[in-house]
């Protein structure tokens, strides 16, 4: 089982935050540093220092981490051209000595689209299928040859298709809970299925949706990773499992009902029944990033369990 720290930097975090996070979940033995991809601060909270843009995130880690997987939850189709999308993300995978895994997504926020200046289109999904053929279309293109692509939305004419990321294939994620499109656009473009925030039998099912879209399509079904995406609250007690869940707002049984939540032993013992229906990696959402504790006490009483 896999485990990946997960961080929401929209909600208040400066760079230097997030650095230090990274370098805790490479130090720890995490396997990999994800981010969101958000412009404005959801919920409570003003947010402040205000965002970070994820793409130019992941490229400074690029050069300050030397092991864990970088990449998005998910990055959103609204926010950057299918070709520009393509460009940076090769060019992070580069920077990172061949790291990097696109998250993508339709996007669907509209505030943080609106605050910005964003458009923020009325079809978001076909506009996604296109994005997904053409960042995949232009790393897939050999070398001295062009790529053409003639959409709806995007068209694409004698692109040069540079330049090439450092890795043979970027791992693409795709992930949610739409019970068609969903499934049939991750059988045609991914390598992971992630399922966020969904209870053990929501997830098996979605799994089932997904299994079966990819075979219809010629694809075995094992050839996906299968993962999931909870908060993550651990203390060694009860105590400290409280006093972390008031310091994100949330209450100890919401948590425990919907994440991952309580001592060791219990966060151990749900991840075993995720992975009964399949779930091969975990992204633990941190949303307390100052608590590097936190992240300690979960690398040597959960993650160690799991190895």
């Amino acid at each position: 089982m896999d485990l990946r720290i997960f961080t929401e930097p929209q909600q208040g975090a400066t760079y230097d935050t997030l650095l230090a996070v990274a370098k805790a979940t490479e130090d720890l033995g995490f396997d990999a540093f994800f981010r969101s991809d958000h412009y404005l601060a959801m919920g409570s909270g003003d947010g402040l220092p205000g965002p970070t843009d994820a793409w130019i995130t992941l490229a400074g880690l690029a050069r300050e981490t030397k092991r864990i997987r970088l990449g998005t939850l998910m990055t959103a189709a609204t926010f950057r051209l299918p070709g520009v999308l393509a460009i940076q993300v090769a060019q992070v995978d580069q920077m990172s000595g061949g790291r990097v895994e696109l998250g993508l997504g339709a996007g669907w926020f509209e505030q943080e689209h609106t605050a910005y200046g964003i458009p923020f289109p009325k079809e978001k999904f076909a506009r996604l299928e296109e994005q997904l053929a053409i960042v995949t279309g232009l790393w897939e293109t050999k070398p001295g040859d062009t790529f053409d692509f003639h959409g709806t939305h995007y068209d694409l004419t004698d692109s040069p298709a540079l330049p090439k990321p450092a890795q043979a294939k970027i791992p693409v994620l795709i992930g949610g809970h739409g019970a068609s499109r969903t499934p049939k656009l991750t059988a045609r473009f991914a390598d992971e299925f992630n399922m966020p925030f969904a209870s053990i039998e929501d997830s098996e099912r979605q799994f089932g949706r997904v299994r079966a879209a990819a075979e219809a399509v010629g694809r075995k079904a094992d050839d996906l990773v299968y993962s999931n995406a909870l908060v993550v609250c651990v203390g060694k007690d009860d105590q400290e499992v409280a006093r972390r869940a008031a310091a994100i707002g949330r209450e100890v049984d919401e948590l425990k009902e919907n994440g991952l939540a309580g001592t060791p032993s219990e966060v151990v013992d749900k991840i075993g029944r995720y992975a009964e229906i399949g779930s091969r990696r975990f992204y633990l959402q941190v949303l307390d990033l100052a608590d590097l504790d936190h992240l300690e006490l979960i690398s040597a009483q959960v993650q160690a369990q799991l190895s």
